[in-house]
């Protein structure tokens, strides 16, 4: 990890790893930000279950209350985040409110993780077993 210094329109970045100063223009760290909303917008379980129960496509906010088991009131303002940051989207159909995926490569990465998270437990179950 880093530290960040302000200097004018130009952010340095001091990392141990660096034998000096990095300039970080302001435009990359308004970048890394915005990338780093959507990371937290995935980094709730409740959330996260919501876009994977959405991977086979557009849901009614009632079909997602039943699914994840909680109240309409909790889902509304997880959905509003992920909405907010990208990920979701949903549109009106009558009187219901119709959810989809917006950002796919977060599909993607949750399967991934799912990957490592997976090999991870094998091998620490092999080394319990040992």
């Amino acid at each position: 990890m880093g530290l960040l210094d302000k200097a004018g329109d130009t952010l340095y970045y001091l990392n141990k790893w660096s034998s000096g100063e990095q300039k970080m223009q302001r435009d990359d760290m308004t970048r890394l930000q915005i990338k780093a909303e959507v990371f937290k917008a995935l980094g709730h379980p409740l959330r996260l279950g919501v876009v994977e129960f959405l991977r086979d496509g557009e849901k009614c906010v009632c079909e997602i209350v039943d699914h994840m088991g909680t109240g309409m009131s909790n889902i509304s303002k997880h959905l509003a985040i992920l909405k907010k940051a990208g990920v979701v989207a949903d549109r009106r159909d009558g009187v219901k409110i119709m959810y989809r995926v917006t950002m796919s490569c977060a599909l993607d990465f949750s399967h991934c993780v799912e990957g490592v998270v997976i090999r991870r437990l094998e091998d620490q179950r092999s080394v319990m077993v040992a």
